[in-house]
């Protein structure tokens, strides 16, 4: 198991690696940000000299050299905007994005796994057949159509709800909803396959023939054996939402997170802000998924026979 431990954190620090490096050149496809910083009329040598400032003067290839020695340095640069430590503008942003992430992550667990076993359990019946409906329906609607729809609902036509900023409770209701639009849907459809495995299985049968009730057999050995591929997705669709989910949401309801954050720096072209930001996420991402990766090795002792550990 160590070595299948080891190897994925090789796996973990050359794709941390290879994101890095592809930011870094895409960010420079969008042209000099000194032309958007300064705008139009100003002369050549406050260019020059803010180019000089900003140590945008070097060929592409020796600012690359230079950024990954300042990541290993711990030395991420100053705000283009803001003339500040991007570590401090990015640390701002991590706990509003978290607590929109927790908040989706309850409301995802708690409403998709019951559905799921509900739809696994009358699968044969109206209802299965209802929930299935309804987590086709949230694959089929993206996230930004339906925060356009909850707006125009809950705050414009019946002006319930806030749509921008995150002071309040109230703040929450909206973008929850629509970041665990999808996961719900995908949840309760792994957590009914999963369910449907398990409810075939001996062991299933051996606890009902016990006289055990059918709410313990459902919760105690058929949830518990589904958990192992359950976690998995979870933590999938987490890394999935960290990283691209978080973005269009925090966009439309302006909400103050890192998604928001990386937005606005590609349309500002603030360099050092956006590389550390995707930084921030994918290392988070890569994280997550190195979690689940190996809790789910650890838990099923078939992977660690594949894996020769």
């Amino acid at each position: 198991m160590l070595a299948y431990t080891l190897r994925t954190l090789i796996k973990m620090a050359v794709t941390l690696f290879v994101i890095v490096s592809l930011v870094f050149f895409a960010t420079r496809l969008s042209g000099n940000p000194v032309d958007f910083v300064l705008g139009e009329g100003i002369t050549d040598e406050d260019r020059q000299l803010l180019i000089e400032y900003y140590g945008l003067d070097g060929s592409v290839w020796s600012q690359y050299w230079h950024y990954l020695g300042s990541i290993l340095s711990g030395e991420f640069g100053l705000s283009f905007l803001e003339r500040r430590p991007v570590s401090e503008i990015v640390a701002e942003r991590i706990w509003p994005s978290l607590k929109l992430l927790l908040s989706t992550l309850v409301l995802t667990v708690s409403v998709s796994v019951p559905l799921g076993i509900a739809a696994a359990i009358y699968r044969t019946r109206t209802a299965g057949s209802i929930i299935m409906v309804v987590a086709f329906l949230g694959y089929a609607v993206p996230n930004f159509v339906l925060a356009i729809i909850l707006i125009l609902v809950f705050a414009y036509w019946l002006n319930w709800l806030p749509v921008v900023g995150d002071g309040t409770a109230l703040h929450f209701i909206m973008p929850t909803l629509v970041m665990s639009g999808v996961l719900v849907a995908a949840l309760t459809r792994f957590t009914r396959n999963a369910m449907l495995d398990v409810l075939s299985q001996d062991y299933m049968r051996t606890a009902r023939a016990k006289g055990l009730p059918e709410r313990l057999v459902i919760l105690k050995h058929g949830l518990r054996n589904a958990s192992i591929t359950l976690l998995s997705v979870i933590g999938l669709q987490i890394a999935g939402l960290a990283a691209a989910g978080s973005v269009v949401v925090e966009s439309i309801f302006a909400w103050p997170g890192i998604g928001e954050l990386l937005v606005r720096s590609a349309i500002t072209r603030d360099y050092p802000v956006l590389q550390f930001g995707v930084l921030a996420v994918a290392i988070a991402v890569i994280i997550i998924n190195a979690l689940v990766d190996l809790a789910y090795a650890y838990a099923d002792p078939r992977i660690r026979l594949a894996k020769g550990t």
